[in-house]
């Protein structure tokens, strides 16, 4: 990184892509390799509280207290930048975002190369976020100088970024830490929209172009419990994943591991519900009803049914809560056309 290659690495949450934040042209090659576009800004990781302050222009007290209390963690803050920060990183806006990422190996490489680390998702830009080496390199193979396999992240989807620089502080994308635990550090609320888009202009932090996080298979996003789209799609021929939420006690003994040892033969196997008839066009995978368990599988099961060649994604709708949320954005951005 110090002679401005690319190093995809995990942290606790997704693979990053890191280069040199410094390093203008470095931090272009990132934006090369992955498709990026100009208008989406990167994160930028550092070892410490110490490091992220000489790369902002203010340090207010509401950037202290997060930092306190979930540095090393899956937050990343927006602040206003230092002038050393290429434009690059911010997409051209006064800002930069910030992290600490809570990974062993993340914080050992950052603090040997002794450098900021801009480091988005290790992935061809809109697809989905790689959660294990063998995504990244599906990818960015030959795009890239190095990976760091550290095998599989624990946290699953991308941290939560909040915008310190406005009147009240703002979610702009849900993460692993919800705005509840945000509000209780501050001692304020955290204003938190609607999911957002930020299309031909420059966002003001990663994740909010309409289409992101999508496997190669089209998705769809149902309204309820997916039974009807699910058997319009299969009453065309086509071969459909319909993923579902429940506890374990409630999964009919279906086999949870997200696909590992699936083949295409195991398409056959259909569980009849409402419905839904067997046809030989359904598979049926489930997702936790905990939104932690739920998220740290949410991408690798997307990943493996990518491998399986199949028609159409269902997604029934998932749970409604604070705590929801993140998965809520992640699916709706996957499903946009």
């Amino acid at each position: 990184m110090r002679r401005g290659g690319l190093v995809a690495f995990p942290t606790e949450t997704v693979y990053g892509l890191g280069a040199d934040a410094l390093d203008a042209e470095a931090v272009e090659r990132i934006y090369t390799a992955k498709g990026r576009p100009p208008t989406n800004p990167v994160i930028v990781h550092v070892p410490d509280t110490s490091m992220a302050r000489t790369l902002t222009a203010s340090w207010p007290a509401n950037a202290e207290a997060l930092a306190q209390t979930f540095w090393p963690g899956p937050l990343t803050l927006v602040l206003p930048k230092a002038d050393a920060v290429p434009d690059i990183v911010t997409a051209g806006r006064a800002t930069v975002a910030l992290r600490v990422p809570a990974h062993p190996i993340a914080l050992a490489l950052l603090r040997v190369a002794a450098l900021p680390v801009a480091a988005p998702s290790a992935n061809i830009s809109t697809n989905l976020s790689p959660t294990t080496a063998e995504h990244v390199m599906r990818g960015l193979d030959g795009r890239i100088d190095l990976v760091i396999d550290g095998g599989p992240t624990t946290g699953g989807i991308e941290s939560t970024v909040v915008d310190l620089t406005g009147t009240q502080p703002t979610v702009l994308r849900p993460g692993l830490i919800g705005a509840d635990a945000l509000s209780r550090a501050l001692g304020a609320p955290v204003a938190q929209p609607s999911v957002t888009t930020a299309v031909n202009k420059a966002a003001s932090a990663p994740g909010q172009h309409q289409r992101h996080y999508s496997p190669r298979t089209p998705l769809t996003l149902a309204e309820d419990d997916g039974s009807s789209t699910v058997q319009a799609f299969a009453q065309e021929g086509m071969r459909v994943a319909w993923i579902r939420f429940a506890d374990a006690a409630d999964r009919n003994k279906q086999a949870t591991d997200p696909i590992s040892s699936t083949d295409n033969a195991s398409l056959a196997t259909v569980e009849t519900h409402n419905s839904i008839q067997p046809n030989g066009n359904v598979l049926i995978r489930w997702l936790p009803l905990d939104p932690t368990a739920c998220a740290a599988a949410l991408y690798a099961l997307l990943h493996d049914l990518d491998d399986l060649g199949l028609g159409r994604i269902v997604m029934a709708q998932p749970p409604i809560g604070d705590d929801w949320r993140a998965i809520s954005d992640r699916l709706q951005r996957a499903a946009a056309t």
